[in-house]
């Protein structure tokens, strides 16, 4: 081979590995463009989630004359949350406890009425056969598309003419029963309960009752407790069910409360947008305190699913 062809060869080697080098950072420096744009889109969605948060918090420790001049964004100078606390409790003889109170309770008692009643239906649905199951999943799936507000005049007309119109029944019974909710427990029992299982059990002498309490109970802990925090925050935001169906407003619920306050805006003594906004703050706390109780539930279905 002739130097001038080793010179060629050596040429051509340098010029591809050269042109590698350029492909190479080139396509680093997209991807680090791409990168950057993630991030900046992550934190501009990070900021539209947590503004309204942030200002809501912001806003309870200021008072009726600071919350209109100053940077709704950043504290004030004098800090008013307990005046207003105690402003907030002892409006109208305290109603308010009474409203936080009765939506505390409503929503458990619907969102551990609904977890039981849904997570046994989805069991049965998934792991029985019995004579009309296809029609009963056809109307399950059919629900889905019927909104909700259509039903409001007929619910309204029957529990009237049955005596539950102003009642604590009329809030409990329809909300114990969700087809979404029996839907989402039927999917997740299809594959986390083993029919082996059932079959073993079944040989030792268990019943049926047995084996839904003492395994397939355990094995559905993860939609239980989805459908009850789901539920739960569905019960506890609710505004139009209470304002149809509930007329005494010592049985009214916060969210309908709140609303009332805000729709009247002042009276003698009070500005009632103050009010609204802390009551608004201390209604969010058992939520958000019971989404993080919760959590372990999630973080064991989680194991459960990973040694199956």
């Amino acid at each position: 081979m002739s130097t001038a062809t080793i010179g060629n060869w050596m040429d051509k080697r340098r010029r591809d590995k050269a042109a590698d080098q350029s492909g190479e950072s080139t396509a680093n420096q997209v991807k680090g463009t791409s990168k950057w744009l993630v991030l900046g889109l992550l934190v501009l969605l990070a900021f539209y989630a947590v503004a309204p948060l942030w200002w809501l918090v912001v806003a309870v420790t200021k008072s009726t004359s600071t919350i209109y001049r100053t940077n709704g964004l950043w504290f004030a100078g004098k800090f008013n949350l307990f005046q207003n606390l105690h402003d907030l409790f002892t409006y109208q003889n305290g109603v308010y406890s009474t409203w936080l109170w009765n939506t505390v309770w409503l929503s458990f008692v619907t969102s551990a009425g609904a977890m039981v009643i849904t997570v046994a239906a989805g069991y049965a649905l998934a792991k029985y056969n019995f004579w009309g199951k296809r029609l009963v999943m056809g109307l399950i799936m059919a629900s889905f598309i019927i909104p909700g507000t259509l039903l409001t005049v007929p619910s309204f007309i029957l529990f009237q003419k049955v005596g539950l119109y102003d009642n604590w029944w009329v809030m409990i019974l329809p909300a114990c029963f969700t087809p979404m909710d029996a839907y989402l427990a039927k999917v997740y029992a299809e594959g986390a309960v083993p029919d082996e299982l059932m079959e073993a059990a079944r040989i030792d002498g268990a019943g049926e009752y047995r084996i839904f309490t003492s395994i397939s109970w355990r094995l559905m802990v993860t939609p239980a407790a989805t459908i009850f925090l789901l539920h739960f925050v569905a019960a506890w935001n609710s505004f139009m069910w209470p304002m149809i169906f509930l007329k005494d407003y010592h049985k009214w619920t916060v969210m309908l409360g709140l609303q009332s306050w805000l729709a009247r805006g002042t009276d003698s003594q009070y500005d009632l947008t103050m009010l609204v906004i802390t009551g608004a703050f201390i209604s969010m706390i058992p939520v958000v305190i019971l989404m993080i109780a919760m959590q372990r539930y999630w973080k064991s279905g989680v194991t459960v699913g990973s040694l199956k």
